[in-house]
């Protein structure tokens, strides 16, 4: 059985990836506003993802005779001044969420919590993922520099990106 202590983190950052999902899907809305599609395209799987990610956490805990609850989620902002302007705000979200991750599998080798430490790991190496992505995008947003016609050639290459495998 799992330490409740645990349970309770875990399902803090079931919240913590629901909101992940609904404001990668505010960011979706933004940029499909504003006819970049691809921006769009990219954002809904990203946000499909974080729900994938709430799943896991929410399955973990059933697995072992925990019991998840669903915590409000707060509304995210919907409306950025520019594309750059909303990964930035991606990427830093993604930074909270890798400290939160740390934090749980600090939590779990204190508690001697082996199974959740092993899943922590998963998502410590998710993270590593999810803030190379972002940051890079950062970058190549900022290199285009106001220049509509980059924007519009990396709004037409992120419409390529293909949903992530399962998280298993």
């Amino acid at each position: 059985m799992i330490h409740k202590k645990m349970i309770d983190e875990l399902n803090r950052q079931i919240a913590k990836e629901m909101y992940s999902s609904n404001l990668y899907l505010a960011m979706a809305a933004y940029f499909h506003h504003i006819n970049l599609n691809g921006f769009a395209h990219w954002m809904r799987l990203q946000a499909q993802e974080e729900m994938a990610h709430a799943l896991k956490l929410f399955d973990h805990l059933l697995d072992r005779g925990g019991r998840p609850n669903i915590e409000s989620i707060k509304e995210p902002q919907h409306e950025w001044s520019t594309p750059l302007d909303a990964f930035e705000a991606a990427f830093k979200h993604e930074q909270h969420i890798t400290e939160s991750i740390s934090l749980i599998a600090d939590k779990a080798l204190e508690h001697k919590d082996f199974a959740t430490l092993a899943l922590m790991q998963w998502f410590v190496n998710e993270q590593v993922e999810e803030e190379a992505q972002t940051s890079e995008l950062v970058d190549r947003l900022r290199l285009a520099n106001d220049m509509p016609g980059a924007i519009f050639i990396l709004d037409n290459e992120l419409k390529g990106r293909q949903p992530a495998p399962a998280a298993g």
